[in-house]
């Protein structure tokens, strides 16, 4: 199997159908046809020389504008012993004229003269047509574009992903030698460089699997089905099937890369106008956006700077941008290992990354052509492209985590841990591809020290294996297991001791099963696993609010003294910001204002009143190209800003639309719950949504005009999903009857939801 096999395949036929062509013109000489007013030209995949065994026979009859009943009768002739053979013939009988005019209605015909050549009779026929159509692809690119781009669509809405389905389409299907076909025509326009080069191998290696499919199989198909795969994989030469798979993903993967780089920048071309910039515009540190994509700025020393990558890439998916080809390619040549354990913002960043739902796929597969995920993740290597010969599943074993991870981002705000459930979503399977150990027990044995490696503390790590471990526990027992028998219930706590745990869990369960497929995953059994974790929750003390900040003794003699105290201090790439203030309504959006006008970033904070003043312990991180902040100048803005010197609202007004200049992605609604909290007789508010800027100043100033005091809050940002817990009493020291607890989150609810 090989390209010369079907060059030579293909020059047999041309010298077939060449006799075949001047056999049919000697019977018909009656009828005085001259070679010069017909040709025989070979189109699409023959005209290239790519002939596979079961492949039909792409034909164009060319003629200067012969009578009808003359070219029926020399057609007949010519075709007939061809039929004979049973060999599949798509052919079509036209003029230039006729020919070009096609070609403007179905992007087919176009496509397939880009690669005619004559077999037989007037060469300067086909070779005229060649060059003007050519001349007409180029000259007509932007009505033929968007015909290309949505036969393509609806061939990949028709056929799906080939690197990812278990029987693939070799030639439809996205990522298949169609694709391949139209990177070709798309770089014959001339508008943009497409890197055919990138493909290359890819080609190859899929035209070898679908000529040693037409072998085995001795038909034309082109669907790799799994009665086929061992055959074709003992052809060619592989260990077995999975081997054989796992190189057809691979393959695929690099043309559906390269495929949608290439759209990306087409489609960046006929929208320059929507970005208004025309030259690179910074938006994070060593990053700027040009044409609707994310770069590297060219004057940043990438060599000193190890989270560039994670950096960069949750920039792109954050926002709905695209990373650069040229940026990844220079991240996988430049970019230096990350310390271990990981950077508390590169850990972020890669939650954020996960985070970002469907658009992470496209980022993560961007990272992973160039080998930026398993040089920072070494576990991947091993699952990637790793088919999976199981009924119940439709994709590969990374891509099936990739899925459940973008079904995981639509439940984060269902649990309190958002960052340890997106991480659990994308590693869950890990453990898969070592046949002598069952996955979830191993995988429990990987994640552990790649959670550590990431620099989540130990408890978190603990939680992760458990649900590495467990990710199959709530669907096992809802579907095989009494749930009105207690020892059933019994055996579920057992195993999982807290109910954040089982919050996560369950959310996992919920994100795997969709991602598996109808098969494994129904109203039903969602139902019966919802049933279970309800059982198991009222079994449990349920999930206990954040605890409030523990005081020091010097934070309490400061908070005595009644006066505004500020302290810096850095904390890896971090700063520390403890502040001591007397307290007053509106505090806590004020200085949460005051950080976010001084773009600082607020990665968390605990905040408690104790007699007459606040006291607050923040983390934060300096947003790009801010200036680094100072005791005094935080000193200063926020004694502005209490004394209403300040109008801090047009300011963050200010900075969330400097936010929205880029398009960003879609994210679930806000949720906003109250309960109240015996142990410190407050009213506990709880949020959870998308991390902006001015969220925390928005929301405490929402719940401070409802004539409520924030008595202490728990903030945390989660890579990109804020959860922030705030402790609210009423003005005589008290928790909120249930009925105002309730108005107060819905009022808050409603409010976020106009951000």
């Amino acid at each position: 199997m090989g390209t010369r096999e079907r060059r030579e395949r293909s020059d047999k036929i041309d010298e077939e159908l060449h006799t075949l062509f001047h056999d049919a013109l000697s019977l018909l000489k009656i009828v005085k046809i001259d070679s010069q007013e017909i040709s025989l030209a070979a189109v699409g995949g023959y005209g290239r020389g790519e002939l596979s065994p079961g492949s039909d026979l792409d034909l164009l009859i060319l003629h200067t504008g012969l009578a009808e009943g003359v070219l029926k009768e020399f057609v007949n002739a010519f075709l007939y012993p061809i039929w004979s053979k049973n060999q599949k013939v798509d052919y079509s009988v036209r003029t230039k004229s006729e020919t070009l005019q096609a070609s403007t209605e179905d992007i087919k015909v176009a496509l397939g003269l880009l690669d005619i050549r004559p077999i037989a009779g007037n060469e300067q026929l086909v070779n005229d047509l060649g060059s003007a159509a050519l001349s007409q692809w180029r000259k007509e690119y932007k009505k033929n574009l968007p015909k290309l781009r949505a036969s393509m669509d609806e061939r990949h809405e028709r056929s799906g992903e080939l690197a990812y389905l278990l029987e693939p389409d070799l030639k439809e299907a996205r990522g298949g030698l169609r694709d391949i076909n139209a990177l070709r025509a798309l770089s014959r326009i001339d508008v943009i460089e497409v890197p055919l080069d990138r493909v290359a191998t890819a080609e190859s290696i899929l035209m070898n699997v679908r000529d040693a499919l037409h072998e085995t199989s001795n038909r034309d198909r082109d669907q790799l089905l799994f009665t086929e795969q061992d055959k074709v994989a003992k052809l060619l030469n592989y260990s077995d099937a999975d081997d054989l798979m796992l190189d057809v993903a691979r393959s695929a993967r690099a043309v559906d890369y390269t495929t949608a780089r290439t759209w990306d920048r087409i489609e960046a071309l006929a929208s320059r106008s929507i970005f208004k910039r025309s030259r690179p515009a910074p938006v994070a540190k060593g990053l700027v956006t040009f044409n609707g994509e994310v770069a590297i700025d060219e004057d940043y020393a990438i060599e000193s700077d190890p989270g560039l990558g994670l950096r960069a890439a949750a920039l792109a998916a954050q926002q709905g941008l695209h990373l650069t080809v040229d940026a990844c390619m220079k991240l996988a040549n430049n970019l230096p290992d990350l310390a271990i354990p990981w950077p508390r913002q590169s850990r972020e960043d890669l939650v954020t990354i996960i985070g970002a739902g469907e658009h992470m796929i496209e980022t993560f597969e961007a990272l992973d052509q160039e080998g930026l995920i398993s040089r920072w993740i070494p576990e991947w290597e091993h699952v990637r492209f790793l088919p999976q010969r199981n009924v119940l599943h439709r994709h590969t074993v990374d891509r099936h985590m990739l899925e459940t991870a973008f079904r995981a981002a639509a439940l984060t705000r269902k649990v309190h841990r958002p960052d340890l459930l997106l991480i659990a979503a994308l590693f869950h399977d890990i453990g898969k591809g070592f046949p002598e150990k069952d996955h979830s027990e191993f995988g429990e044995v990987l994640i552990a020290p790649l959670a550590t490696r990431m620099g989540f503390p130990k408890e978190d790590v603990e939680t992760l294996a458990l649900m590495v471990k467990h990710h199959l526990l709530l669907s096992s027992v809802a579907t095989r297991r009494d749930l009105d028998d207690p020892a059933t219930i019994s055996f579920v706590l057992s195993q999982i001791h807290d109910a954040n745990s089982l919050e996560l869990l369950h959310a996992l369960s919920i994100a795997d099963g969709e991602a598996t497929g109808k098969s494994a995953w129904s109203s039903w059994k969602a139902g019966l696993v919802q049933d279970l974790v309800t059982r198991c929750l009222s079994a449990m003390q349920g999930v206990a609010p954040a605890p409030q900040l523990e005081l020091t003794p010097e934070q309490l003699l400061m908070a005595q003294s009644g006066e505004l105290t500020i302290m810096l201090s850095r904390r890896e790439e971090n700063f520390v910001i403890d502040i001591v203030a007397p307290d007053r309504t509106g505090l806590l959006s004020m200085v949460a204002a005051v950080l976010s006008i001084s773009r600082l970033d607020v990665r968390s904070a605990r905040t408690r009143t104790v007699g007459s003043s606040a006291v607050m312990t923040w983390l934060v991180a300096l947003d790009a190209y801010a200036p680094e902040p100072t005791e005094a100048g935080l000193h200063s803005m926020l004694s502005q800003a209490l004394d209403r010197e300040i109008d801090l609202s047009k300011k963050i007004d200010e900075r969330i639309a400097n936010f929205r200049k880029y398009p960003g992605i879609p994210t679930p609604p806000p949720v906003v719950s109250a309960i109240n909290d015996v142990a410190t007789n407050a009213t506990v508010i709880e949020v959870r949504m998308h991390d902006k800027p001015g969220v925390l100043f928005n929301v405490s100033r929402t719940i401070s005009k409802f004539g409520v005091d924030i008595r202490a809050a728990i903030v945390a940002t989660l890579g990109a999903e804020a959860f922030d817990t705030l402790y609210i009493t009423d003005l005589q020291g008290n928790a909120l009857s249930e009925e105002k607890a309730k108005i107060l989150a819905n009022q808050v609810e409603n409010y976020l939801l106009t951000l």
